[in-house]
């Protein structure tokens, strides 16, 4: 599952369904996305991923939106300098649960989660 949390631009998130839709991922979650939804820009540039646009499902909230997720991984290209548990992308599937749904949230263009 891949969770989009605000996203402001709909070829963001086109963008974001072709790149899912590239390494077989089907399930696209977004929170509350601040250019309006449905998004024609966001059909436009899914390619051929047009299939996960339509079936994205809209959420108010990020508690929402990951309520039955197992386990998530929240993607950031700041460092926050918190005291908190993380795992490098390159080191991801050798972290990730056996179990359970797993979920993907990438944060804002402009300021990230």
């Amino acid at each position: 599952v891949i969770v989009l949390v605000e996203p402001v631009m709909g070829e963001n998130i086109g963008a974001a369904a072709r790149a899912m839709k590239n390494f077989g991922l089907a399930e696209l979650r977004l929170v509350a996305p601040k250019d309006g939804w449905p998004n024609p820009l966001a059909e436009t540039c899914a390619a051929n991923a047009v299939d996960l646009i339509h079936s994205a499902r809209l959420f108010p909230s990020v508690s929402e939106a990951l309520q039955d997720l197992t386990y998530v991984y929240a993607a950031t290209a700041r460092p926050r300098f918190m005291n908190k548990d993380y795992v490098l992308s390159a080191d991801l599937g050798g972290d990730m649960p056996s179990g359970g749904r797993v979920g993907l949230m990438f944060g804002r263009e402009s300021s990230g989660l």
